[in-house]
């Protein structure tokens, strides 16, 4: 018996654990350098469930020869914007999809008690009273001089402006985003104008946190780019197979979603075309499906466009069309959404989102950046919607419903696009921005765009603890949190 191995078996025999014969033939064929690792996870697992024997079923189930049937693979597709997709015509559509956010947002902040003395604009701005009301609507202009700013909403009935004295409200004021919905509590003005004395967002409640009844994990991954010559394909490829090792995580991860940009596409900026090494999406998708099928297929992905994928580009996106690769489609393990989507795993509420509104908030909003895009999450979730300007950089198509209302209190917020890996926690909700599989191209170093790639997120979704793996060889290359 060699030296490592009894070493590793000596600490199951000191907790207090019999070795059954049959898994020595077992251990003496593992890597010695997991042997240690492998042996107190197992001790760890077995002491918890009070069994203090390892068998040679314990290590066939740990080192992957044979699958865990405990371990729970349960995805539910929640909201999905692929079949609910009715564009609306010109004037008439965009009318349609502003009237959906309004009442969607109005009966989310219905929750709130001071939604009780709401009043529509057109009998706000005909009251006498000296009391404070009550107004929501959707800002349409936002305007900061001579130490105050003004604010104009609008709701179905009209349109009032108000002004925000306070200066600590102003703070607040000024990071209101065009078309955003928010309640004012206001009131009149010696000379008949309107001070809005608070403003209150949709925002997320507290709540208690959906949890597997089992430790399964969750990878988190975006923006692979594969087709660009840019993607680290042996990095990812490492990735991969150590998916099939017999790592105790890798052994219980179940889950893997892909938050858009899988491919690099093709026409998405200037000459792209030399930064390719598969020119057509076919291609490239027919490369996606190569290394996909190295997945171990007890793991199901969640595939969800983003703005490089093809398909729709315009919000929400349907899931990447049939016709560009149908096998991906048609196998078992694979779930192709739009985006966004909301997705149930092992019960755990999961929401994704490519991504795309952060370049117009980071750009209109004081004090937010692509450094840190976990701080734009937060503002997302503050206003209850995944894009709310209108009329920016993200196209927004005028659906007859806005789909992009965060109607749905999740328990993970996925999103990707800056190609910056960060964690971080909002009101119990943790917060993944999964950064991406694609060095830094020449776009983004011209612009002094320092991305983080080659970063796997791994979430046990019984006791969200995270882990993660770098396979980024740069070792200034670390994940924010």
């Amino acid at each position: 018996m060699n030296k490592e191995l009894t070493v590793a078996l000596n600490y199951a025999l000191h907790k207090g654990f019999q070795i059954h014969p049959d898994a020595f033939k077992i251990l003496e064929n593992v890597d010695v350098q997991k042997l240690e690792k492998i042996i107190k996870e197992i001790v760890r697992e077995k002491t918890r469930q009070k069994l203090f024997q390892i068998s040679q079923d314990d290590l066939e189930t740990y080192l992957g020869i044979k699958d865990d049937p405990s371990l729970q693979s349960n995805v539910k597709v929640l909201s999905d914007p692929t079949t609910k997709i009715t564009t609306g015509e010109g004037v008439r559509g965009y009318n349609a999809l502003f009237s959906s956010r309004f009442n969607k947002l109005k009966r989310i902040i219905a929750d709130r008690p001071e939604s009780r003395m709401l009043k529509s604009i057109a009998s706000a701005k005909t009251t006498k009273s000296e009391d404070d009301f009550y107004v929501c609507g959707l800002v349409s202009q936002r305007n900061t001089e001579r130490n105050i700013t003004k604010l104009v909403l609008e709701d179905p009935s009209g349109s009032f402006e108000g002004v925000v004295f306070a200066t600590e409200l102003q703070k607040t004021a000024g990071t209101l985003l065009n078309d955003q919905f928010v309640m004012t509590r206001t009131s009149l003005g010696k000379n008949s104008g309107f001070i809005i004395k608070d403003i209150i967002l949709p925002d997320m409640p507290d709540q208690a946190t959906n949890k597997s009844e089992t430790e399964a994990y969750a990878v988190f991954l975006s923006d692979l780019h594969i087709g660009s010559k840019y993607f680290m394909e042996e990095e990812f490829a490492e990735f991969v197979s150590w998916l099939s090792s017999p790592d105790p995580i890798a052994r219980k991860i179940r889950f893997i979603l892909i938050g858009g940009d899988v491919v690099d596409g093709v026409g998405i900026y200037p000459n792209q075309d030399k930064e390719l090494v598969c020119q057509t999406i076919e291609e490239q998708l027919k490369k996606t499906e190569e290394l996909i099928d190295k997945i171990p297929k007890n793991v199901k992905i969640i595939i969800m466009p983003g703005n490089h994928d093809p398909g729709r580009r315009a919000l929400p996106q349907p899931a990447i069309p049939e016709k560009y690769n149908s096998s991906l489609w048609k196998r078992e393990n694979v779930v192709m959404v739009g985006n966004p989507a909301v997705l149930s795993l092992n019960g755990v509420k999961v929401m994704m989102f490519h991504g795309q509104s952060i370049d117009d908030i980071v750009k209109t909003t004081p004090g937010l950046s692509y450094d840190k895009p976990t701080n734009v999450m937060k503002h997302l979730l503050r206003a209850r919607h995944l894009s709310p300007i209108y009329g920016s950089q993200t196209p927004i198509a005028p659906e007859m419903q806005d789909l992009l209302v965060i109607e749905e209190v999740p328990d993970i917020f996925h999103v990707g696009h800056v190609h910056r890996a960060q964690l971080d926690m909002y009101k119990g909700i943790l917060l993944v921005n999964s950064g991406s599989w694609q060095k830094q191209t020449p776009f983004q170093a011209s612009v002094g765009m320092t991305p983080n790639p080659g970063i796997a997120i791994m979430v046990n979704l019984k006791t969200f603890q995270v882990f993660h793996e770098n396979y980024n060889s740069n070792s200034d290359n670390i994940l924010q949190s």
